[in-house]
């Protein structure tokens, strides 16, 4: 949600975004790369952040940057991969110390922006390349966390979950990559990716924390700008697809306890006028440990280790997430329809209603008081338009009366009910 005292400044290649905040004492600073999700490419997006975080051409190697880093009081550099709707976000973030609470008073703000600089716009390059050890030594742990997601019986179920319900739509793109295209990345095939990106994905920058205004716009005109950029937003709308008749898959593998997933289309999406509603919506069916799906698939009748709900918000999707005994299948799917039955029927109470906005609007209060979470919020808003003050988004969410819910709940389609289940476990 747009905070009041939020500065937004188009600059020269890339969006810059002030938030000052005496209520944090670190400065937060986060880059986020977004392009539209595309097979090609995808892998070397997944790649990337890892590759750039280990070596500058001032810092060659990792250790000097890791020591560049604890050398300003211990600054944090993280980065992850992303998908939201039908966009891949990279996103950079740096904690720095404020220097205001030193005592004496060095340019440490100034310093770690330039070291994030470097980072970004000036990896370590060999020939034509990126450097070849850092490239390898990269793609092997890339590698070795694509196979481990089949080691993690719930990741897996949901990856599989969406190469079914969503095939032939870029939501589908694994955003880990993928195996295939390893022995195609060479250190100059990856570096011309990488200058791509720098040139083309759209490229917003958040500030946040006790800060002055104007030494951050001048500080990060000078380490963000991007001439050979226009910043143009190639966003990829979300595809909608009308469910014409619900799809059932069973696959099996080497497991003890089967994992059924179930995919819904909400026709909801962030910025939307139900939202709100949809919010709500999930409290009560899946998304707190007071809801439907938590009291009746594993208190009630105890049919699974765990079961829950959750939306993605660019998307359009609710995915449900349960984890049973192979043998029940039959007895746990038919009581998570009837759970959605239940909502789209009306049966629940304007008690459930009001106590699950509380803890809705606990939930979104507990993401802004950090600087991480709040930036999330923010550049949710930002890329799907729908910009607003907090205090007018838990207005909205107050609002959300038990009629908006039924109606929301009767825009969800079933589209995807898929069971990981044991080599013998039943259907």
């Amino acid at each position: 949600m747009k905070i009041t005292e939020e500065k937004l400044l188009n600059k020269q290649g890339y969006r810059l975004h002030i938030l000052p905040s005496k209520k944090y004492k670190t400065i937060s600073i986060v880059a986020k790369f977004k392009a539209p999700l595309k097979r090609e490419g995808i892998t070397e997006r997944a790649l990337l952040p890892h590759v750039l975080q280990k070596a500058t051409n001032n810092y060659p190697n990792v250790r000097s940057l890791q020591s560049a880093f604890e050398n300003l009081y211990g600054t944090a550099l993280s980065s992850d991969g992303s998908k939201k709707g039908e966009n891949h976000v990279i996103s950079f973030r740096m904690e720095v110390v404020n220097e205001a609470y030193l005592n004496d008073q060095e340019p440490i703000l100034e310093e770690a922006l330039k070291l994030f600089n470097e980072v970004l716009f000036d990896p370590k390059v060999e020939g034509d390349g990126f450097d070849s050890a850092i490239v390898s030594r990269e793609k092997q742990t890339l590698e070795q966390k694509i196979t481990s997601i089949k080691d993690d019986k719930m990741s897996y179920a949901n990856l599989r979950l969406m190469d079914h319900m969503c095939e032939g739509e870029p939501y589908s793109l694994h955003v880990h990559g993928y195996l295939e295209d390893m022995k195609e990345i060479t250190p100059k095939k990856l570096y011309d990716y990488y200058r791509s990106m720098i040139a083309n994905d759209m490229l917003d920058v958040y500030v946040i924390g006790d800060v002055d205004e104007a030494f951050i716009e001048k500080m990060a005109d000078q380490f963000f700008t991007r001439n050979n950029s226009g910043n143009v937003d190639n966003d990829q709308v979300s595809v909608t697809k009308d469910v014409k008749k619900a799809k059932e898959v069973v696959e099996r593998e080497e497991v003890n306890q089967g994992k059924l997933h179930i995919g819904y289309r909400t026709y909801t999406k962030f910025g939307d006028q139900d939202y709100y509603a949809l919010q709500i919506f999930n409290g009560i069916f899946g998304g707190f440990p007071s809801s439907k799906l938590f009291m009746n698939v594993r208190e009630k009748h105890s049919l699974a280790y765990y079961a829950a709900s959750r939306f993605e918000s660019h998307k359009g999707l609710l995915l449900v997430f349960s984890g049973i005994d192979p043998n029940d299948y039959d007895q746990a799917k038919s009581i998570i329809l009837e759970q959605m039955d239940a909502m789209k029927n009306g049966d629940f109470s304007e008690e459930q209603v009001n106590e699950t906005k509380e803890q809705v609007i606990n939930q979104l209060q507990e993401t802004m008081d950090n600087a991480n979470g709040l930036i999330e919020v923010l550049y949710h808003q930002m890329i799907s338009g729908a910009e607003m003050p907090a205090n007018d988004l838990i207005d909205h969410i107050r609002k959300v009366t038990k009629q908006d819910v039924i109606e929301m709940a009767n825009k969800i389609e079933l589209d995807t009910i898929y069971f990981l289940t044991s080599k013998e476990g039943g259907e």
